[in-house]
């Protein structure tokens, strides 16, 4: 079983991922044949998704410092200061491809490898959220995946204890053989009890920590890098077990373990396994690492060292002790009732040695291992800008009241309260706003701060212009954020696109990463932690190009913040920013019109700041509560939204001159935010936004039980709110005849 001699034939080499000329670079870097271990490490170590070989030459442009970053991308996850010595930790990384293939397991283990993320870090995790994409509605497997992936984000979640308190979900025929599951975690931790992973100290004891290994999971980061055929459903054994219970106990007892002061370093066993870990932590010390693989706690008899290293076992971590500390912090370890091992030591030699039993299966240079991983520079190619579609080019097919009931009853736009029921969400007491608006809101400790959190992207935009689609994604983030009265601080990326092989894919990649870069620079919204999820395709059809954003944001004090229900009768509605009736890309030209095509709205993010700024400080100064920003579905959606929140009508008395009323209703033009202000409040509102240079004007009144429309169309926030709650339990109630969920 342990043998080392096994021939390295080219088939054998195809089967671990790696090109020709790869395989050509490790020999001449190693000058001789490997062994079949070390085949299966530089597998692990140079595939896409650990070594961000086709993005990583592009990633260097993103924005990632500011006075508040503690720690940018490069960690397990980002470091914000928020204040009162204390930080914010957060991340988002994807689990897509084993989501699709085994969705319950996928999606669990997808947020137990987040959480690791956070509290690998010493942060303790206050919440989660998620970024779902599913494939048509009437593909005949999207229920079951759905289905599964709902399941399993909240057995993890709530098992594990945290609160799952935001996130989105959208179906596209693009995702039917891909689907996107993201998965946030946001922690906090003092900022002066920070972890890293750099290892220190020669002769340093390498402990391993956790649950037992096993054989699930072997080749999962080789299988997530790349494309799915027919065959995809073998690569079920690649898909990891969780255990949310282990995990909770591995949190407490980490926790601990940092706490008495015997951590020297720490990276729990995500991608890649024990492999990746090891050779990172000794890679990031300047140190060398040998690893002793039979003293790994194993749940298999007759496991090799090929299967160990590459084993993708859940709630494991990896730490570096200090010298004489091992016996305390085995006694933490065994108290939670958690395997603890010594398995190996630090050495001077910068090589990753792996021995089992003595006989040496892997001797590598560490460093070379990820600095001389391949950087491709992969031929690209520019969009193609597509045209700018008037409103007179959108024929009114029906009346307002009918387009505006389709559209909240469409999938996109439809409640998902049926999945969000299925998260506990007030867990730890500390969630003050839950799913169903702009942003969450969780309190930070005792108070008065608190956290804002949100996750967002607008796919048909970035695939129909890749930069203005990347500004926006970013903008609606910090829109979300602005729009509870949060100061955005951050963000954490999901770049999930399809093969970045092909040069139309990489090009929407490099103009999504460019309109990223200029959105968080103008807005001041770093990014300090993300993933990339490239071959997100399936038998040549990728995904659309969808950048997921995870935005995190404070609030000095969470009983001042805003809602999106309407709260009285009697307020005057406000819209803040212009309104030119976008209708390109919108939701109204995809759901009544039945195109997608044009140009996507064009984001100023001069106005986007200037326009947040000045929401913002209404709410901080207490002088607005309901506020809600402008996205999919326009000025109406937006209002049938609150309406239903809160259960009071409206009034839109008229058309705005020069524009059409399905433009003015349902255009997606950005920088936009609907109030609803007290009467009184109102002239020196519009008096303040005016000397700043913000459109803003009075569009309407709160009150009855009816939304009335330009022209006199009215429709009841009950009939409204039927069909808006009624479409996704529905769907999810129903079977076609002859498929197996």
């Amino acid at each position: 079983m342990f043998r080392n001699d096994v021939p390295i034939t080219d088939e054998l080499v195809r089967q671990h991922g790696l090109t020709p000329d790869e395989y050509a670079r490790f020999r001449g870097l190693i000058g001789r044949d490997p062994t079949l271990t070390e085949l299966g490490i530089v597998s692990a170590m140079w595939n896409e998704h650990c070594s961000y070989k086709s993005s990583r030459k592009h990633l260097r442009g993103l924005p990632t410092s500011a006075p508040w970053v503690i720690q940018g991308p490069g960690e397990n996850a980002g470091v914000i200061d928020i204040g009162d010595g204390l930080a914010c930790v957060f991340k988002m990384e994807s689990h897509n491809h084993p989501s699709f293939i085994e969705p319950y397991q996928g999606a669990t283990t997808g947020v137990g490898g987040i959480l690791r993320d956070v509290f690998t870090m010493g942060a303790r995790p206050i919440a989660a959220l998620n970024a779902l994409r599913f494939g048509s509605p009437d593909h005949p497997r999207t229920r079951h995946l759905v289905s599964g992936v709902v399941a399993g984000i909240g057995g993890y979640g709530n098992s594990f204890g945290v609160p799952t308190v935001g996130g989105l979900m959208g179906f596209h025929s693009r995702y039917d053989g891909n689907i996107l599951v993201n998965a946030m975690a946001v922690g906090l931790a003092k900022t002066d009890a920070i972890f890293y992973a750099a290892a220190t100290g020669v002769g340093n004891s390498i402990v391993y920590l956790g649950s037992k290994t096993g054989r699930d999971g072997i080749h999962g980061a080789t299988m997530a890098s790349a494309e799915f055929d027919e065959s995809s459903e073998s690569k079920r054994p690649t898909v990891q077990v969780g255990d949310p219970f282990a995990e909770k106990l591995l949190l407490e007892a980490c926790l601990e373990l940092m706490a008495s002061g015997a951590v020297i370093a720490i990276q729990d066993m995500g991608a890649a396994g024990l492999t990746c870990s090891a050779v990172e932590m000794g890679a990031k010390g300047d140190l060398g690492v040998e690893l002793h693989i039979e003293k790994v706690p194993a749940r298999e008899a007759g496991m090799s060292a090929y299967e160990m290293m590459l084993s993708e076992s859940q709630e494991r971590m990896l730490m570096v002790l200090k010298p004489g500390m091992e016996a305390e912090a085995e006694a933490i370890f065994v108290k939670w009732g958690l395997d603890f091992a010594i398995i190996g030591h630090t050495t001077d030699t910068l090589r990753f040695v792996v021995k089992h039993d003595g006989v040496v299966m892997a001797d590598l240079p560490i460093k070379e291992l990820g600095d001389e991983a391949p950087l491709y520079d992969r031929p690209h190619i520019a969009n193609t800008h597509q045209p700018v579609i008037a409103s007179a080019d959108v024929p009114e097919t029906m009346g307002s009241a009918a387009a505006l009931k389709a559209l909240i009853g469409s999938p996109d736009l439809s409640s998902k309260r049926w999945v969000y029921e299925q998260y506990d969400h007030y867990i730890g007491g500390n969630t003050v706003q839950k799913p169903g608006g702009d942003a969450a809101i969780v309190r930070v400790e005792d108070g008065p701060k608190g956290l804002a959190m949100t996750a967002d992207v607008t796919p048909r935009y970035c695939e129909a212009d890749p930069v203005e689609g990347g500004k926006q994604a970013v903008a609606e983030a910090w829109r979300n954020l602005t729009a509870v009265g949060a100061r955005p601080l951050a963000i954490t990326d999901n770049l999930n696109f399809g093969n970045p092989e092909k040069p139309e894919v990489m090009g929407q990649l490099i103009g999504c990463l460019k309109g990223i870069g200029e959105a968080c620079l103008a807005l001041d919204f770093p990014v300090v932690s993300g993933n990339v999820s490239l071959y997100n395709e399936t038998n040549g059809v990728g995904i659309l190009p969808t950048p997921t954003i995870g935005g995190v944001g404070v609030l000095d004090d969470v009983t001042v913040h805003a809602t999106i229900d309407l709260k009285r009768e009697g307020d005057i509605l406000v819209l803040v920013g212009a309104t030119a009736g976008w209708l390109g890309q919108s939701v109204y030209l995809a759901v009544i019109a039945g195109r997608e095509e044009g140009a996507p709205p064009p984001v100023d993010l001069a106005i986007e700041r200037r326009n947040g700024d000045f929401v913002r400080e209404l709410i901080t100064s207490g002088r607005v509560d309901t506020v809600h920003d402008l996205s999919d579905g326009g000025l109406a959606v937006a209002l049938a939204e609150m309406a239903m929140a809160g259960g009071i009508g409206a009034a839109l008395p008229e058309t705005p001159a020069g524009l059409a009323t399905h433009a003015y209703l349902f255009g997606e033009d950005q920088a936009r935010y609907l109030l609803a202000v007290h009467p009184e409040t109102v002239p020196d509102l519009l008096y303040s936004a005016s000397a700043q240079g913000i459109e803003a004007v009075a569009v309407g009144v709160t009150g009855s039980d009816r939304l009335t429309l330009p022209g006199g169309e009215t429709i009841s926030v009950a009939a409204l709110r039927d069909t808006h709650e009624g479409w996704l339990p529905a769907y999810m109630a129903s079977q076609p005849a002859g498929v197996q969920a």
